[in-house]
């Protein structure tokens, strides 16, 4: 089956990785998964925020790991969408769990580079342990070593590897990271790579797909690609009814 993931919530409808674009996505029974991207303060909470730096989806500056939860959730992270959002939170991830979990799958990335953020797969695995939301979740990211750490704490997680490009010996970085996911920029996939993978046993994950004619050339490469995007209404517009 098609899945529908809401790129950062419904962020083509309110500010991203904010509980208002989460509650959109939420509210509308043909998105099956949600996107969020995860960093570490500097008290070391875990909370939504893309870019390392606050500059452009708050009025705040400098990077996450600087600031503390009580700093960053003082911060206003909707005006720049629009003044409709003015006073918007940045959300902490316990939050998202709760409001997500019973309700849709939620996929976690999770954004580090380097050492930037040690702990960040052990505070992520234990937070949502805690919740009893294995199941409902899959972790993600552009850092495969992080991954396969997920997959040592605890390999009943799903994990995946997000890639942007088509990199030679795919399957064998799987492998070595226990990821079962393949989380690729659109452009970069086409139906005997889908298909392939999927005979392999692994799951792919077209992203960011926009505009419907995207949207309907990739859903045609296989029946079960799931579609990371910011305007899921342009992909269940073109779903069978």
């Amino acid at each position: 089956m098609h899945v529908c993931m809401a790129h950062r919530g419904w962020s083509g409808k309110a500010p991203e990785n904010t509980m208002a674009a989460i509650q959109l996505a939420l509210g509308e029974p043909g998105v099956q998964a949600i996107e969020i991207d995860v960093q570490v303060t500097k008290d070391g909470e875990l909370v939504l925020m893309h870019d390392f730096t606050l500059e452009r989806t708050t009025n705040g500056a400098g990077p996450v790991k600087a600031h503390t939860l009580a700093q960053i959730q003082s911060l206003d992270a909707g005006s720049w969408f629009g003044p409709a959002f003015t006073g918007e939170r940045v959300p902490t991830l316990e939050e998202v769990l709760m409001a997500v979990r019973g309700r849709c799958m939620l996929n976690i990335e999770l954004k580090t580079a380097g050492d930037l953020y040690p702990d960040l797969a052990q505070k992520v695995v234990e937070l949502v342990t805690r919740h009893e939301m294995q199941a409902e979740v899959i972790i993600t990211s552009f850092d495969h070593e992080v991954i396969k750490r997920v997959h040592e704490l605890d390999p009943s997680f799903t994990t995946g590897l997000i890639i942007y490009g088509k990199p030679t010996l795919l399957t064998e970085q799987l492998r070595e990271t226990g990821a079962t996911v393949i989380s690729i920029a659109y452009p970069y996939v086409t139906a005997p790579f889908v298909r392939d993978m999927h005979e392999q046993g692994y799951q792919v994950l077209a992203w960011t797909v926009d505009d419907e004619q995207s949207i309907e050339t990739v859903l045609a490469y296989h029946p079960d690609i799931h579609v990371c995007t910011n305007h899921p209404d342009r992909m269940i517009g073109l779903l069978p009814a």
